[in-house]
């Protein structure tokens, strides 16, 4: 017959802060039981280390609840094998009545170290519990909205939750997106709107008028925007990717301009698309989607893009460039003069 974990350890990790961040939450129920609730005390593995935390765990108290000790971003407390060695040691000495948790956010598109994959297993291996939290996807986030509001007994209708999954940027598919935060910008939103409407359903013009739009920066939609030559989205992707510096943007754009004119000379010369696999070495998808950008070029056009590039690339690096500012409304005007169609608004 299985069982459940039965140490007074946990780690909580994957690209969900808002459920990481929660992860503790059934780890400090199951320890309290019929008692008091436990302390939680938040350390992070920057600012502490394995003795400090083996200290705050070690001591069992005489009266009250016990103490729950909530590690977040344990990463630098395993960064040699010493240390690792140290904290997986510290997983010992809990006390009765004590809990030691780790938190461990993660970016959705980075692969994990393997030292927190040894920290992991630590806590497994200790018969503590250890859980991944994925964010939401496009369909899964409105649910998952709806579950939260029913969590803190507020009336959200269908559609409004499903506007506000869409606003916080849950319908943005690209893989390159920063999805960590997502569920906290949800939960705080909703907890604005129930202030708002009280003991009244929030309807979809509510999170209308009280929510805005943030919808993250995505480099690859970027680029795919510019490749299909959909300019007006093209620069209110630009808008969005204000962290980017200008530079790095143009290396980017270059990059994909040369792809396009690599391909469209092959598909010029009659190579069949299902080659460009094997010729350019690319999967399957990526051939796919770059000979269709491709085919929406004439290669003077290409080429064209690409000597404007070369321009926006000096301009932007030279003292002339002026601010931030200017440097994106250069990025804005090679949009309108390259990747726009001939004869469109």
């Amino acid at each position: 017959m299985a069982t459940g974990p039965s140490a007074p350890l946990g780690y909580y990790w994957g690209d969900d802060s808002y459920s990481v961040g929660h992860g503790p939450d059934a780890l400090a129920t199951r320890l309290a039981g019929d008692g008091p609730p436990l302390e939680r005390m938040r350390l992070t593995g920057a600012t502490t280390s394995a003795d400090e935390i083996a200290e705050r765990v070690a001591t069992a108290t005489l009266f009250g609840g016990g103490t729950l000790v909530v590690v977040a971003e344990p990463a630098p407390l395993i960064a040699t094998k010493v240390l690792a060695a140290r904290l997986v040691e510290a997983l010992g000495t809990v006390a009765t009545g004590n809990g030691l948790a780790f938190l461990d956010t993660v970016d959705g598109t980075a692969r994990r170290p393997a030292s927190l994959e040894t920290l992991r297993n630590a806590v497994a291996a200790a018969g503590g519990e250890v859980r991944e939290f994925k964010a939401p996807t496009r369909d899964q986030m409105a649910r998952w909205i709806a579950d939260r509001a029913r969590e803190r007994g507020i009336n959200i209708s269908s559609p409004a939750a499903a506007l506000l999954a869409e606003r916080v940027g849950a319908n943005v598919r690209e893989r390159d997106i920063d999805r960590r935060r997502q569920g906290e910008l949800a939960v705080a939103e909703l907890e604005k709107l129930a202030v708002y409407r009280l003991d009244d359903q929030i309807r979809p013009e509510d999170v209308k008028a009280l929510v805005a739009d943030a919808v993250p920066g995505s480099t690859w939609a970027f680029l795919d925007a510019v490749g299909m030559r959909r300019a007006g989205e093209a620069a209110e992707l630009a808008e969005r990717l204000a962290d980017v510096p200008g530079p790095v943007l143009v290396v980017h754009l270059h990059r994909r301009i040369r792809e396009l004119i690599e391909i469209a000379d092959l598909l010029a010369a009659g190579t069949p698309a299902a080659t460009l696999v094997r010729t350019l070495k690319l999967n399957p998808y990526r051939a796919e989607r770059l000979a269709e950008q491709a085919r929406t070029w004439a290669l003077p056009e290409l080429d064209a893009a690409l000597v404007g590039l070369l321009e926006l690339d000096a301009a932007l690096k030279s003292r002339e460039g002026g601010s931030e500012l200017r440097r994106r409304a250069a990025i804005s005007l090679w949009i309108a003069e390259k990747v726009r169609r001939p004869g469109s608004r």
